[in-house]
């Protein structure tokens, strides 16, 4: 039975694609920025062996003492793995390549697909009072975004504008309805956001086409546009939201969390 007095608890959503390059790490460090400055508490959970999501909100990798590979196999405590960032009400469990060798430490494991899961909704998690777990996966289906998708309540789906885009889809697509099916019957996906969207393109028109003729309502109608600032932000350690607040990259992402937070609410009346 749940403990009706513990804290209705964060909206955790896992931005998944198992394809690079798409513009995945980039959405889930942005919309964080892009929710808090709506007034929400966002942790974002670095869950890719890169770390570039922990690089991209400005913690050094000699300041990365424990990781995301300490949460799952170490059952290190919150207070260790939780960094702060240098926005207020964002915090980042940052990540190694130590995350690498997870897939084959995690095979003997009878629990391995829930160990994140369990971490993110141990007790020790209500104080910190988040509203959104942003959980950026390694673009590839493997252990770590089945952990992450077992523990999501949806899967954001960043879906770059190119030839060939939607053809990756149905393979995660796939593995979202094996995971309803085994350990995660209430997970769903969230939406499929456009990005590196360039609208002088006729190629990006006709993938945003056969998108929503083909996904409907499932795609959100904000669009990430290709932005040379979205670009560059990640080299100074901060989201585009800090870097160049006003430009369209910026914009969109602010866009991208307003009608992420109305989805929800609407959802949840």
């Amino acid at each position: 039975m749940s403990d009706l007095s513990r804290p209705a608890g964060p909206r955790i959503i896992a931005v998944a694609n198992q394809k690079g390059g798409v513009g995945k790490t980039t959405t889930a460090i942005n919309l964080a920025a892009a929710l808090v400055e709506l007034g929400c508490r966002v942790l974002v959970v670095d869950l890719d062996p890169q770390g570039n999501a922990s690089t991209g909100l400005g913690v050094e990798r000699d300041e990365r003492s424990y990781t995301t590979y300490d949460l799952l196999l170490d059952d290190a405590p919150l207070t260790d793995v939780i960094h702060p960032t240098g926005i207020d009400g964002l915090s980042i469990v940052p990540a190694t390549v130590d995350l690498s060798s997870a897939d084959i430490e995690l095979i003997s494991n009878e629990k391995r697909s829930f160990l994140l899961h369990d971490s993110l909704r141990q007790v020790a998690m209500d104080q910190y009072g988040w509203d959104y777990i942003l959980i950026d996966c390694p673009p590839s289906l493997n252990i770590l975004t089945v952990n992450a998708m077992v523990a999501a309540h949806s899967v954001l789906v960043p879906l770059q504008s190119e030839f060939f885009a939607l053809e990756g889809l149905s393979q995660l697509m796939l593995t979202v309805r094996e995971v309803r099916q085994s350990a995660n019957p209430e997970l769903r996906i969230e939406g499929i956001v456009l990005t590196m969207f360039d609208r002088r393109n006729n190629l990006s028109q006709q993938v945003e086409q056969d998108a929503r003729d083909n996904l409907g309502d499932l795609v959100f109608r904000t669009i990430i546009p290709r932005n040379v600032r979205v670009s560059e932000a990640p080299s100074y350690a901060m989201p585009v939201l800090n870097y160049d607040p006003k430009s369209q990259g910026a914009e969109a992402y602010r866009a991208l969390a307003d009608e992420l937070m109305n989805k929800t609410s609407r959802e949840a009346a």
